[in-house]
């Protein structure tokens, strides 16, 4: 299974919850919060992610970055966006050096 697969999975699964009942389902409950709710829910998680480089831990670099990554999917229904949204724009930059993608981002 590729990881596109496996993130577009799991964006479907977010897709088809978001209408459930807020008090059955965590995805429902965060978007019907808001995006403020969701974005505090990434700083946190990304915050987590931090710390858990800083302590070199890697069981829980990786814990904390599948949370990251899943409130960044649900980010990204709130603007009825997909993962393959963003793995299109992450193809484009491919072979793109940063400094070369930065001066670009003056012309989008």
């Amino acid at each position: 299974m590729t990881t596109s697969t496996i993130l577009r999975r799991l964006a479907e699964t977010i897709e088809t919850r978001k209408n459930a009942d807020p008090a059955d389902s965590y995805v429902a409950k965060l978007l019907a919060s808001g995006q403020d709710k969701i974005l505090k829910k990434i700083a946190e998680e990304a915050a987590e992610t931090i710390m858990a480089s800083k302590d070199n831990n890697k069981s829980q670099i990786i814990y904390e970055t599948a949370d990251l990554w899943f409130h960044c999917l649900v980010m990204l229904t709130h603007h009825g966006l997909t993962p393959e949204d963003v793995l299109l724009e992450l193809e484009r930059r491919e072979g793109v050096s940063g400094i070369e993608e930065k001066r670009s981002r003056s012309t989008h």
